[in-house]
């Protein structure tokens, strides 16, 4: 799929890519007494050419959802590595934060989701991440290249208190964990105007061949 995309590159984002494995900058967000969000700004250097390298190679598709009761297309492109296949990852830096994550979550993360937010039409509804339905405490990491954009978080279902907001973009890291999946949501919302394309790459763990009831093996949301 070719999807001809330009936006404006950062500074340092061209730089060789690299990230920091021992986490050092990273800050913890309480989100309630059992749920918490880590963020790391720019902790993926680099992260304009792992945005290029990727959009530039990976074989994207546009799902078609159930909305208003019609299937329409998906509002993003997406991709899904697991290895399964015998395919090789998309890029050997991704192996490397790979293990970085497992080390310090201690969580097997054995699948790389890739969504493509093209422009300020893009976006993903409210959800909690498929881990809930088979993880206690599932973990859920994502590394944001390309321009940032607004990651929100409430209460599920939408009742009690205030909402958080995280604008992830240019090597940002945020990770969920705790009972994040279970008690609260997550969206990208849709903008008037983005600054230029968004990629989220998300590692996730124990999802590699699971099928859930209803859905395909990599049908899942992120």
């Amino acid at each position: 799929m070719s999807i001809g995309l330009s936006w404006q590159t950062t500074l340092f984002g061209d730089s060789p890519p690299g990230f920091d494995p021992s986490f050092a900058q990273v800050q913890r967000t309480s989100l309630d007494e059992y749920s918490w969000v880590d963020h790391l700004p720019g902790w993926l250097g680099g992260s304009d050419r792992v945005f290029t390298d990727l959009a530039d190679a990976l074989p994207w598709r546009q799902r078609e959802v159930m909305m208003w009761d019609k299937r329409l297309p998906e509002p993003r492109l997406t991709h899904w590595w697991d290895g399964l296949d015998g395919s090789e990852a998309p890029m050997p830096l991704l192996l490397d934060i790979r293990d970085a994550l497992t080390a310090r979550y201690h969580r097997p993360f054995d699948s790389i989701g890739f969504n493509l937010y093209r422009d300020g039409r893009d976006s993903v509804a409210w959800h909690g991440d498929r881990e809930r339905f088979t993880h206690e405490q599932p973990v859920v990491v994502i590394v944001s290249v390309g321009a940032a954009r607004n990651f929100m978080l409430r209460r599920r279902g939408g009742g009690g208190g205030a909402s958080r907001s995280f604008r992830i973009g240019h090597g940002d890291l945020l990770v969920m964990g705790g009972a994040c999946q279970h008690d609260w949501e997550h969206c990208v919302p849709k903008v008037a105007r983005a600054d230029g394309p968004r990629l989220s790459i998300m590692f996730r763990h124990n999802l590699a061949g699971f099928s859930f009831p209803g859905l395909g093996a990599r049908n899942v949301k992120a």
